[in-house]
């Protein structure tokens, strides 16, 4: 291939010219990925800056960013999923609220262990799944009022099961849920000199595979690439040979089992059960894939793009926490604000996208 300019003689027609080799332009969703990880090292590195004195500059900071958010990090993968096909679960918070008390219960009082409960939260999560991705795709009921109606079954079995918070009552599972991963030669110096190592909670493990699990699927699978293809005209993917409806349905059903690992994970890092656990937990999660680049219109989305709105968000609230202000709306405050910026810059994107 020649990289030097051509001029050519076209039987008198004109003159064509080879220019040279130009960079492919970053795709919409490469440019919403690179905003969000810009986004995050900004603030995180201005609260370093001028928050150290707050905890920031410690490295058990960091870490537990991914320790108070593991569960909200794979639920938002899930999320992350339905809203590339173009559709919306809503129900993800009601589902992790029963799978909480569901589990607790059966701890506590009917012999169960780690992996029966585990068990357990997987099927709860793949009922409302396969349930919900039925009625929306096979159906094709509004996505938005099926999966409203799952949120209200949810907190109401709660309500059922148990109206009181409720605590875990079994020796083998605190044990568990309160053990900690060491990281090798990492860790803060405390005020009297002696060196604390950094300590990471199982379930952050547990999401950062869900994450490659999903980043995979999503690039390398037949499945994946009919997500984005569903997601970004189910027409035309109609078309090409994909089963548009059964795609919708498998968007749902994964979602749900993401919501069931991200419920049993909520739990493993709680320890605790109520009809108000996780409210709020749908708009988190919907929020860290907006976030992290998953266009509402669907057929964009990158998951590593949502761990990193996940993390903003959590940098976001230290923040503002940190700084000292009194009233507790202000992180929600904030953080709407900046849920606001990424909305206005895809409405950008998808204007420029259309003409």
């Amino acid at each position: 291939m020649l990289f030097m300019n051509k001029t050519q003689d076209n039987g008198g027609a004109g003159v064509v010219r080879n220019k040279p080799n130009r960079r492919e332009p970053l795709t919409d969703t490469t440019f919403l990925l690179t905003i969000t990880i810009t986004l995050f090292i900004v603030i995180y590195a201005l609260a370093i800056v001028f928050l150290g004195d707050k905890g920031f500059s410690k490295i058990q900071m960091f870490f537990n960013l991914f320790n108070e958010n593991a569960a909200l990090i794979v639920i938002a993968c899930g999320l992350s999923i339905v809203m590339i096909t173009g559709s919306i679960d809503i129900s993800v918070g009601g589902s992790t609220a029963l799978i909480c008390t569901a589990c607790i219960v059966c701890l506590n009082n009917y012999g169960f262990n780690f992996f029966t409960s585990l068990i357990l939260a997987l099927g709860i999560g793949l009922l409302f799944g396969a349930v919900q991705g039925f009625l929306v795709a096979y159906m094709e009921m509004q996505p938005f009022i099926v999966t409203l109606a799952g949120m209200f079954l949810g907190r109401g079995l709660v309500a059922l099961i148990e109206v009181n918070q409720i605590q875990v009552d079994n020796v083998g599972f605190e044990q568990l849920s309160g053990s900690r991963i060491l990281i090798p030669f990492l860790g803060d110096i405390n005020r009297k000199g002696v060196f604390i190592q950094s300590k990471l909670e199982y379930g952050v493990i547990v999401a950062i595979i869900i994450v490659c699990l999903m980043f995979w699927l999503l690039k390398k699978t037949k499945l994946g690439r009919s997500f984005y293809a569903v997601g970004g005209n189910s027409v035309s993917a109609l078309m090409l040979g994909i089963n548009v409806k059964r795609t919708k349905f498998y968007a749902h059903l994964l979602c749900g089992l993401l919501a069931g690992i991200g419920g049993f994970l909520y739990v493993f890092h709680t320890r605790s059960g109520s009809v108000q656990q996780a409210t709020g937990l749908e708009m988190d999660a919907i929020a860290a894939s907006i976030i992290g680049g998953t266009l509402l219109t669907g057929g964009v989305g990158n998951i590593f793009g949502t761990l990193f709105g996940v993390l903003t968000s959590g940098i976001v609230l230290l923040v503002v926490t940190a700084i000292g202000s009194q009233d507790p709306w202000w992180p929600q405050i904030t953080r709407a604000a900046m849920l606001c910026f990424f909305i206005v810059l895809q409405s950008v994107i998808c204007s420029r996208k259309k003409k």
